[in-house]
């Protein structure tokens, strides 16, 4: 069986520059999810070296090639073979001439793919079992979702992501709890990079239909813990939609980067942790990782 490696090796050598330039949604579709990330590799390391765009556009170009990786990964492709197509979509560039009509070709059919796109305000990025909406409207009568995902747990909810009045925002969670009760710490837990080699997915929790459930997606151990900077009553914005009552937390900034170095197939956790009579009680709330980089980076087009 060929490996997802060597079939991109086959498929990209030999093809005009022009034709592997091109990020247009309408022959990338055409592609798999492997074409799909090394086309949008190559006119993104193309672009840092000739400066073609715009930072509207350029910046779209990167939350599409941020996006395509994960639909790779999602695939089945493995990182070792994500690698190898970064490597040589930035060898393909390096030889690339700048000021030839080829490039030239390119870089107009990727002008006319992500124009509209970079002056989108809202978008949807499905998950697996929960998705992110984004949203660049900006703000003037207080913070709001820029991108979030809901979630429930047990009886209570949750809204997880990124919030303010412009651009990327802080990491927030906005938590309501049926009981009214109130939790004196929350913590942010997700999988530690630097002491694992890949995602943790527990295939022996997956449904009939295959699907893991997020609990099944944060490893037991080797994991790294974020907790809250600063704690406050929820505005009606923030809030999960209906509650009466809810807190919002603000996580670090080194959240946010360690959030978007991971597997988009992989899960982060929530936990809120309540006094008791004998020991303290835990409620765990669990977040898709999804597209979470993809979204942050679409966020960002104004901030070029």
């Amino acid at each position: 069986m060929t490996s997802p490696r060597k079939a991109a090796t086959r498929r990209w050598r030999g093809v005009p520059l022009a034709t592997a330039l091109c990020a247009a949604p309408c022959i990338a579709i055409a592609g798999g999810a492997l074409d799909l990330f090394y086309e949008r590799s190559v006119m993104h390391a193309v672009d840092r070296r000739c400066d073609l765009f715009d930072p509207g556009v350029a910046t779209a170009l990167d939350a599409a090639r941020v996006q395509a990786r994960g639909a790779a990964l999602r695939a089945g492709a493995s990182e070792e073979s994500l690698l190898g197509v970064e490597q040589r979509a930035t060898a393909k560039a390096r030889a690339a001439d700048c000021r030839s009509a080829d490039v030239a070709t390119a870089a107009s059919r990727v002008k006319s793919a992500f124009e509209g796109y970079s002056h989108l305000t809202r978008l949807t990025y499905p998950g697996d079992v929960a998705g992110w909406e984004a949203n660049r409207m900006v703000s003037s009568d207080g913070p709001i979702w820029r991108l979030s995902q809901p979630t429930r747990f047990g009886w209570d909810r949750m809204v997880f992501g990124l919030g303010g009045k412009v651009g990327q925002g802080v990491l927030l969670a906005s938590a309501s709890f049926a009981d009214g009760a109130s939790p004196y710490a929350v913590r942010l837990v997700m999988r530690d990079v630097s002491r694992t080699s890949g995602p943790y997915l527990d295939r022996r929790l997956a449904g009939r239909d295959g699907r893991i459930p997020l609990a099944g997606r944060l490893p037991p151990s080797a994991t790294r813990a974020f907790s809250v900077e600063a704690r406050s009553p929820a505005s009606a914005r923030m809030a999960p939609a209906g509650a009466k009552a809810a807190i919002l937390v603000r996580f670090p900034v080194q959240a946010i980067e360690a959030l978007a170095a991971l597997d988009p197939r992989e899960a982060v956790m929530v936990e809120f942790v309540f006094a008791s009579r004998d020991r303290d009680a835990v409620r765990r709330a669990y977040v898709e990782v999804g597209d979470f980089a993809a979204g942050r980076a679409f966020l960002n087009v104004d901030e070029r």
